[in-house]
């Protein structure tokens, strides 16, 4: 449940600050509340058939072969969140200046309003593709779809309720704490997914290497408790981890660091002087 709070609310955030950048860039245009929304509910559809292509797949492989399907829905998640988290660093600035750019043009009367349903529409279809793919990988790794769908409900409500404080300035909080924080949650979350991913492709027979057990602390917490859980959904948690786990959890932080770190657009100019 908290893993999907978490991509969620994040994704929720980010497509609510460029739907608050249009907005803010077109006050006082007639009409725009129109437009905006149609560009939600266009993106929302279109967001909504990847998904049931998705669970079209899946069903493909319900019975046969299940191990290897979740342990490639997991590794792909873990991939998208790896160029998700070094895209933003490098464009997020980018993307809210051209956002602001489509809006006041629009103001201006130099582009139609349709490019405010287009340019929202895009985002939310973004952010809502991401949202369905990573949902999917939490689910490959075990989670029920009951507590899926309540974390998901309650990230959206706390995202949508967040953005719309934020627009009107009830709240000033900085985007970049609130990245921040859930790009380090989101990167333990990504680490438990590369762990999950290499632990199905042991019990399919695809790998056989580092397989001994390091330890085993379920007499103490164990997986299938309360905090168990909540530790596995938030920082991939596993009671009885093997050497392979353990390379692919810390693996996939260093990789996370190093391509935020690199990709920060001070750290990406540097690269191309140099």
């Amino acid at each position: 449940m908290f893993g999907a709070l978490i991509i969620v609310f994040r994704e929720v955030i980010e497509a609510g600050l460029i739907i608050g950048i249009v907005l803010a860039a077109t006050r006082g245009v007639n009409g725009r509340g129109r437009w905006v929304a149609t560009g939600i509910l266009a993106g929302t559809l279109a967001a909504g058939i990847v998904a049931l292509f998705a669970e079209a797949i899946a069903n493909a492989f319900e019975g046969s072969g299940q191990e290897l399907l979740n342990a490639g829905v997991l590794g792909t998640a873990v991939v998208m969140l790896m160029w998700h988290a070094a895209w933003m660093a490098r464009h997020g600035r980018e993307m809210a200046i051209e956002m602001a750019a489509v809006g006041a043009a629009v103001t201006a009367g130099k582009r139609p309003m349709t490019a405010l349903a287009m340019v929202v529409g895009l985002a939310v279809l973004r952010e809502g593709a991401e949202v369905v793919l990573f949902l999917y990988g939490i689910l490959a790794g075990g989670t029920s779809s009951s507590s899926l769908f309540v974390g998901a409900a309650l990230g959206l409500a706390a995202g949508a309720a967040l953005s719309a404080l934020m627009y009107y300035g009830l709240v000033s909080i900085p985007a970049r704490h609130i990245f921040t924080v859930t790009a380090v949650l989101i990167a333990l979350l990504a680490a438990g997914m590369a762990a999950q991913a290499v632990q199905y492709l042991d019990a399919a027979g695809a790998i056989n290497v580092l397989g001994t057990q390091l330890w085993d602390s379920s007499p103490w917490l164990p997986q299938d408790g309360i905090v168990g859980r909540m530790l596995h959904a938030l920082i991939g948690y596993t009671d009885r981890p093997t050497e392979l786990q353990l390379v692919a959890y810390f693996a996939t932080l260093a990789a996370m660091a190093a391509l935020t770190w690199l990709s920060t657009p001070a750290r990406a100019a540097h690269a191309r002087v140099v």
